[in-house]
């Protein structure tokens, strides 16, 4: 497992982002295809159908991705982690604290609620007060998952020892790596 001060000395062309919701997964995705020229794809667009209802085609959008030469997606749904693993040659870990993650969640559902911002296939963040009564609500969720990334990520890697894994504890580190990644073009 590379950390960020580790040189990068391969050249990634399919890229997983893993993290607890609200660790900035799709944030460093963008960052990544931004630098890089890889093309991204947000998973949660071919997840959630309108109503936030799953979409029959996932796995085989996920596949269909994932088939290409280069690609950077985000580590996440049960359903999809293995095949993306598989193919996958990086799997960079956001490791955050988790009262970092939460303060991301937090405060991206507030803006998205507050201005009503449209999501994947025309859903919308739903009333903040349903964080007391929906077990599924995206913080309350974030705060059940946090730590399950502890022993996927591990396990992946056992499974997949073509896989590097750079996991990345903090901010500054996140910035360091993407400078290495780049070399310093970033």
């Amino acid at each position: 497992m590379l950390g960020a001060d580790d040189l990068v000395t391969w050249s990634p062309r399919r890229i997983a982002v893993a993290g607890i919701t609200g660790a900035g997964k799709t944030t460093l995705a963008r960052r990544i295809t931004a630098a890089t020229g890889i093309p991204h794809t947000e998973i949660d667009g071919l997840f959630h159908g309108e109503g936030w209802t799953r979409r029959p085609t996932f796995e085989t959008d996920v596949d269909a991705v994932t088939a290409g030469p280069s690609w950077v997606v985000e580590w996440q749904y049960p359903t999809a982690r293995e095949a993306i693993a598989a193919r996958a040659d990086t799997l960079v870990w956001l490791d955050l604290p988790t009262r970092v993650s939460l303060y991301r969640v937090t405060a991206r559902t507030i803006r998205r609620r507050r201005s009503n911002a449209q999501l994947w296939n025309g859903n919308r963040e739903g009333p903040l007060l349903d964080f007391f009564s929906d077990p599924d609500h995206v913080i309350r969720w974030a705060i059940h998952t946090r730590n399950t990334l502890r022993w996927m990520v591990p396990d992946a890697q056992s499974s997949h020892p073509h896989l590097t894994v750079v996991r990345l504890r903090s901010q500054r580190e996140v910035d360091r790596w993407m400078t290495q990644l780049t070399g310093g073009a970033v």
